[in-house]
Formats: C-alpha cells, sequence, structure tokens
C-alpha cells in the first residue's frame, strides 16, 4: 500500500494532538528546568547510577523532558514535529504515546547497561526521536528527507546513515558529551517493535480468530421469511464492524474467550469469516 503524507506550513493548532502535547511538556520541562536550576538534572535526568542504586524508577520517563539548552530543544522539538506528524496520522495518538515512551525507555535502559556506575545526567528527548525517525523510515522508506536542507537522501537510507554514525561515535569517542549508545538504543528498541511485535501480534489475532471459531462456529442458516422485519435501533450492526471485531480480538488474546458476551459472540459469529474472504 502506498503511504502519502504532506506538510503544511509550520502551525502548531493544526499539529496532532500527541506531537503537540509533547512539544508543549517539553517546553515547560525545559522552561521549569531552567528556574530549578542545576539540581534538576540530577533528580529527575537520567542518573543510572541513581536508577540501579538508589531505584529512582521515574528517570527513564523525566529526563525525556530535560534539556540542557535552547539549541538542543529546538532541534529536538523540530525533528518530533517532522517525522512524528506523519507517524501520528498513520498509528493514532494512543499509539503513537506508547511506541514514544517505550523507544525512551528503551534508550535510557541501553545507556543505563553500557554505563551502569555513570553518575552524569543524560537528558533529552534524543533517544525517542530516533526511534520515531527509524519508524518513519519504515512507514516512508521512500520519502525524501533532506540532510542539513540540502543534500536529498531517501529515509530508509538517512536512518541507517544516522545509526552508523552514532554507532561509529559511541565506540570511538570522537564526539564526546552526546549519549550516542541511549540514541541507538532509541532506534533499536523501535525496529524491533515495529518487525517483530506487531507480527507477532497480527499473527496471534489471526490464531485467537482461527481458535475461535473452531469452538464457537456459526450455526447453521435459517430459513429466510417471507418478508424480513425492520430491525430496531439496538439491532443494527456497528457503524464500524472491522473495528469491533479487531476491538474483540484484542479481548480474546488479553482475557481468553471465556471473557466474551453473548453480543459480542454474535458479532464474531456474524463478522469474523469476512474478514478472511479475498478482496
Amino acid at each position: 500500500m502506498t503511504r502519502i503524507f504532506r506538510h503544511d506550513p509550520l502551525n502548531f493548532a493544526a499539529t496532532p494532538p500527541a506531537v503537540k502535547w509533547l512539544i508543549a511538556a517539553n517546553v515547560v520541562g525545559f522552561l521549569l528546568s531552567r528556574l530549578a536550576g542545576p539540581q534538576v538534572y540530577d533528580l529527575f535526568g537520567l542518573v543510572p547510577q541513581h536508577l540501579l542504586f538508589d531505584r529512582w524508577i521515574w528517570q527513564p520517563i523525566t529526563y525525556l523532558f530535560l534539556h540542557g539548552g535552547i539549541w538542543h530543544l529546538l532541534i529536538n522539538m523540530f525533528v518530533l514535529w517532522m517525522f512524528g506528524m506523519p507517524v501520528e496520522a498513520q498509528w493514532g495518538a494512543a499509539e503513537f504515546l506508547k511506541f514514544y515512551f517505550l523507544c525512551g525507555v528503551g534508550a535510557a535502559l541501553t545507556s543505563t547497561l553500557i554505563h551502569p556506575h555513570s553518575a552524569i545526567p543524560v537528558i533529552g528527548a534524543s533517544g525517542a526521536i530516533f526511534g520515531l525517525l527509524v519508524a518513519f523510515a519504515m512507514l516512508y522508506p521512500d520519502a525524501v528527507v533532506y540532510v542539513y536542507f540540502l543534500i536529498p537522501m531517501k529515509a530508509a537510507h538517512f536512518a541507517i546513515l544516522c545509526g552508523l554514525l552514532e554507532f561509529f561515535a559511541g565506540t570511538t569517542g570522537s564526539m564526546p558529551g552526546l549519549a550516542h549508545f541511549a540514541h541507538l538504543g532509541g532506534a533499536v528498541t523501535g525496529y524491533v517493535y515495529i518487525r517483530w511485535w506487531w507480527v507477532w501480534k497480527v499473527r496471534a489475532k489471526g490464531f485467537a480468530r482461527g481458535l475461535f471459531e473452531r469452538e464457537d462456529a456459526p450455526a447453521p442458516p435459517r430459513p429466510r421469511p417471507a418478508f424480513a422485519p425492520r430491525r430496531s435501533p439496538r439491532e443494527e450492526p456497528p457503524a464500524d464492524p472491522m473495528a469491533e471485531v479487531d476491538r474483540i480480538l484484542d479481548k480474546i488474546l488479553a482475557s481468553g474467550l471465556e471473557s466474551l458476551t453473548d453480543e459480542e459472540r454474535d458479532i464474531m459469529r456474524r463478522y469474523s469469516p469476512k474478514r478472511d474472504r479475498p478482496s
């Protein structure tokens, strides 16, 4: 399927809700950190030593909203806006936010595992944003990204180049002061989540659907009466039956077949076979 996206001129009011919320939260976090002073970085930044030995478990989330300077903030927010808008448009706000924080936590854990005794705070949303870059490249691999606003490059190639540069800088120490392995951790977390978790989820849904159809096969059709009475509004099928089937399949995966109501079983009998017909 060909995915199409476009960017209108920068308009904060037209920005999708999750991206807008994240930008606003990062701006507020930056302003509050300026008012509170440098001690806020030790408390709410990612300090591996505190996370591992003092169990400051909030740090893998709060560090995402702190930045070291105005340019650090502006660059991260611009990249979040640029790559986040089309990704959120494809996934919706809830899935987008889940992915963003998952990549941010993956970046934090990677940095902590590599430097477990470090007392230097790691701050910034870059780890989560590297995950968004990977998501954008997987959704739109042939989209053109202008590196430094001048050099055109396909999104897939740009993501690979960024990963290689971060790995080289992290292993050689050629660019000190940046958490290169945190960036790589966010990118790898995003790739693993999209490449394997989503595939497993689709297969698990297919397995649950087949299990349901074996256990609760639809009854043989009844003879059709000479005239069909009009349905009451309560008996009308849902406006989006496929979305309802997806919701029920998620419920089966979470709680099992026994958790379904009679109404949900009836919906599955009516609609789940239709999902397997070729279009």
